[in-house]
């Protein structure tokens, strides 16, 4: 008999869950992975996989192994690959339906708000970070290696933890000392005495909260903090940050040649001490497709230099063939195999997957094929996706990391995917071209008297474009071009 207060009851709850089969990840993955990349994925199958076989690339061979494989295969089928063949589904319908499981499993983590069990996928992308990680110091140990040195007290050493964790990608102080001593509950004085013993650590102007006293800290590790630069920089960060050397020199009652040297000399500091210590994101950019002319018409040649010919294996045919092995040994050389077909089956998925798309592009985006960039239209995801009949994250999966050869120069496949604007003609221009046109009108300008952001709206629309002033002074930043005022020549 139960307690007061307690009472037992039997209730039923349903609950939605997702598994992704171990394959269907790994076809994912394939999808996904660049060119150069895809080998590594592949030779991973390969070592782990007893039934697969890599092919040799040269002709004569691989037309022989393809001849014995075909009759292996009208000679050694077993009840255990029939049984196989009957339970799989068709390839090309499993992969949609796992992008549209994807999606909607998305769609249900975000509406959920968390609290989500921790899944096998989740000890994968968690595997997958700690194995990208790089070996390199980062800013951080660089820095804690440095406090090591020094016998410290608990609460001076936990405020320049917090610092130096507070730090961005440039080496700058994100927060004020304040705000930090505030959220920490250090007093604001022992904060202010950490980031004293941070700023005088290496690399120079580390921990500095604007670019002036960044490179203040660095003339004065050099013992040039009496130089004409660091009055400069000092007293006059301003007009130095316009190049005005006439005003200049007048204000700090020295020559022009003297003023030009000192900005030279302020050139050759690091604006942003951090970022040696930052990964580096560089890498060998191959090409997953080369689009060539071809008449009047455009040529597809995919990139499978990285791509490793596969076949299973005929000796583990025979031996299931035989009926000498175990059911155990049976059961696990007949899921290899499986698991080997559908590698092979993804492999050729992706490349097929990624021609579509690529031809697609080329008929969405043939004005840029035929005369370059300024000729770029809008293009959505959605729209490839309605054309080639598959998924919007099945398209943006296979366009990730991948790159295209054109005749006017290898893009991202992203690159082909952009918004746009309405013309006056009523055709429709994408924000790439517009950017090209607002990099021209400057690459022209007059610099004793460069156009300004509202100068620029004008031109454009005398070319059809009309934008708003906010959104050309956006594009122009993205450009890399500066405002008006700092292209000026006072020459």
């Amino acid at each position: 008999m139960s307690g007061p207060g307690f009472n037992h009851d039997l209730r039923q709850r349903q609950t939605q869950s997702l598994v992704l089969a171990p394959q269907l990840r790994h076809s994912l993955k394939i999808l996904q992975v660049a060119a150069l990349d895809l080998r590594s994925v592949i030779q991973e199958e390969l070592q782990a996989n007893p039934t697969l076989e890599e092919l040799p690339m040269d002709g004569e061979s691989l037309d022989k192994l393809n001849a014995t494989e075909s009759e292996q295969e009208g000679n050694t089928t077993t009840v255990s690959e029939d049984r196989a063949r009957n339970e799989e589904m068709d390839f090309n319908r499993q992969f949609e339906i796992l992008g549209k499981m994807d999606q909607d499993w998305r769609d249900h983590l975000a509406s959920a708000g968390g609290n989500q069990p921790y899944t096998s996928e989740d000890a994968e992308r968690r595997q997958h970070f700690f194995d990208s990680l790089v070996n390199e110091t980062s800013l951080q140990e660089h820095l804690m290696q440095q406090v090591a040195l020094d016998d410290l007290r608990p609460e001076l050493l936990n405020a320049l933890r917090h610092l130096v964790g507070s730090l961005d990608d440039r080496g700058y102080l994100a927060q004020p000392p304040a705000d930090i001593a505030l959220q920490t509950g250090l007093p604001y004085a022992t904060v202010l005495e950490a980031l004293q013993l941070l700023q005088s650590f290496d690399p120079p102007g580390i921990g500095s909260q604007t670019l002036a006293a960044c490179l203040l800290a660095q003339l004065k590790a050099q013992n040039r903090a009496d130089t004409l630069a660091a009055r400069m920089i000092r007293d006059q960060f301003e007009l130095l940050s316009r190049r005005r050397i006439p005003e200049l020199a007048r204000k700090l009652g020295a020559a022009a040649e003297d003023v030009q040297a000192a900005i030279e000399e302020i050139g050759k500091l690091d604006p942003a001490p951090g970022r040696r210590f930052a990964e580096d994101s560089n890498r060998v950019v191959v090409p997953d497709v080369t689009v060539e002319p071809d008449g009047e018409g455009w040529k597809i040649l995919l990139n499978s230099d990285y791509i490793p010919r596969l076949r299973l294996s005929s000796v583990y045919r025979e031996l299931i063939a035989k009926g000498t092995l175990s059911k155990e040994e049976k059961d696990y050389l007949s899921e290899r195999m499986r698991s080997g077909k559908f590698l092979i089956d993804s492999i050729e998925q992706r490349q097929r997957t990624i021609e579509r798309i690529t031809r697609e592009i080329i008929r969405a985006q043939g004005p840029f094929f035929a005369k370059g960039v300024g000729q770029l239209q809008p293009l959505t995801m959605t729209q490839i996706a309605d054309i080639v009949g598959v998924h919007e994250t099945t398209v943006s999966r296979a366009i990730a990391n991948k790159y295209m050869r054109t005749p006017h120069g290898i893009f991202a496949f992203k690159f082909f995917f952009t918004t746009g604007y309405q013309a006056e003609s009523g055709a429709s221009v994408s924000n790439t071209s517009v950017k090209e046109m607002l990099a021209d009108l400057v690459s022209i300008e007059d610099t004793s008297d460069p156009l300004s952001d509202q100068a620029l709206v004008v031109k454009l629309q005398d070319k059809g474009i009309t934008l708003a002033r906010r959104t050309v002074a956006k594009y122009r930043e993205e450009l890399g071009i500066l405002p008006s005022n700092l292209r000026r020549d006072y020459k």
